[in-house]
């Protein structure tokens, strides 16, 4: 299979929206804005059909990352994510990444300290958790 992102062959991933037949690699899914959940069916999806945040930015929302406290996009998108609980909290998709990683089972919203409906959003939008 051909990978969609790179266009080499060996694409072993492919989008488990019915009838998109998109594949590519693992380490080209960020280039490629795609997601990969990493619990329960390990589902993968291309930029198309991979899940969106109903974490709408707010007016006098602050564009600040919560993690680096550099600036991010003033909207919702692959790189720019959000709290579901506080709303208030924006983060790159990255900074987000390494705070999983790093916080294992204690991983919550930097900014409201929420954990369930902040870890489970999380997880619905690509973020992998440590499994300490």
């Amino acid at each position: 299979q051909s990978c969609f992102i790179c266009y080499k062959m060996g694409a072993s991933i492919t989008c488990c929206e019915t009838g998109c037949d998109r594949t590519f690699h693992l380490p080209c899914a960020p280039d490629g804005e795609c997601v990969t959940q990493y619990f329960g069916a390990y589902r993968s999806f291309c930029w198309e059909h991979r899940p969106q945040q109903a974490v709408h930015a707010r007016p006098s929302q602050d564009n600040t990352c919560t993690i680096c406290l550099d600036t991010v996009e003033n909207r919702i998108s692959y790189k720019t994510m959000g709290c579901p609980a506080c709303q208030d909290a924006r983060f790159h998709r990255q900074c987000v990444q390494r705070l999983a990683l790093h916080a294992g089972i204690g991983f919550r919203c930097p900014c409201c300290l929420n954990q369930e409906p902040f870890m489970m959003e999380m997880l619905t939008m690509g973020i992998r958790l440590s499994k300490r």
